[in-house]
């Protein structure tokens, strides 16, 4: 591989580990487009490049998120249990479906996130009101440089949040994702906990979500070391950059700019031929 080829590989890497780190869903997401569709890696190991630059971007960012008081790390725990479980079984799944059906399978994922967390506001509150003996014993709060205050929340509806942690173990397996796409909405939407919380929480879990799917691809000789090593320290580099970025942006941009870019990146995968 060439020094041009690795340099891009990298800072690929940096920009989705930024966007990942900003927006909790730890670089895959941003990544894998990338890999796929400039680079013309294929799927599987594009998916298993991912899963070790996720690793990376959980390492980075959620030490300093911890720091900050941001991480609802009670609330991280519990739903880590029930997503390991998923990604295990979408790491076997994978295994069995060929690349042109996991680009398809992810951008439809996206398409469909995006739409969710654009009109999230209306499901929100839905769940105001619900669970309250929850809300309490994991409620949390961290200071918010962005509008210089102090923020409480209480986690609601945990049981329907524990459901989506199940599935996004699952796709974390399958796609490489970390599951950060599902976890911050269902945070977000259906518990209630405000953007940079939820972020941050998926931040400290994903990279025990990837390493739980790494097995299967480390197992079916996915992982291209010439990509995966620029690639994970651009995402190293870039995640850092990406968690300093959320202590001075506002909550709502944060939520419209992982809409917009999620749904940018699905059309491109749907679309590529």
């Amino acid at each position: 591989m060439s020094a041009g080829s690795v340099i891009l590989i990298a800072c690929g890497g940096a920009a989705a580990g930024t966007l990942g780190a900003l927006l909790g869903l730890g670089g895959g997401v941003f990544l894998i487009p990338f890999l796929v569709l400039a680079l013309d890696v294929p799927m599987h190991q594009a998916i298993a490049t991912s899963i070790v630059a996720v690793i990376a971007t959980s390492s980075a960012g959620a030490a300093m998120n911890v720091e900050r008081g941001t991480v609802n790390i009670r609330l991280g725990m519990l739903l880590e249990i029930v997503t390991v479980a998923g990604a295990l079984a979408g790491g076997i799944t994978a295994s069995y479906l060929d690349g042109t059906m996991l680009t398809k399978i992810f951008a439809i994922l996206l398409f469909g996130i995006s739409g969710a967390m654009a009109i999230g506001g209306r499901i929100a509150k839905r769940v105001e009101n619900r669970d309250k003996a929850t809300r309490t014993a994991l409620s949390g709060e961290y200071f918010d440089d962005a509008v210089h205050t102090m923020v409480s929340y209480h986690v609601k509806n945990l049981p329907g949040t524990m459901v989506v942690s199940l599935i996004a173990g699952n796709i974390s397996g399958l796609l490489g994702l970390g599951g950060g796409i599902f976890k911050v909405p269902a945070m977000h939407l259906l518990s209630g906990i405000p953007m940079k919380a939820a972020t941050a929480t998926s931040n400290f879990m994903i990279g025990v979500t990837a390493a739980a799917g790494a097995f299967i691809y480390l197992a079916e000789g996915h992982l291209n070391v010439h990509i995966a090593a620029p690639a994970a320290l651009g995402v190293l580099a870039g995640s850092m950059l990406g968690v300093k970025l959320s202590r001075v942006l506002r909550a709502e941009s944060v939520k419209w700019a992982f809409v917009i870019v999620l749904f940018a990146v699905a059309i491109q995968l749907l679309i590529r031929k």
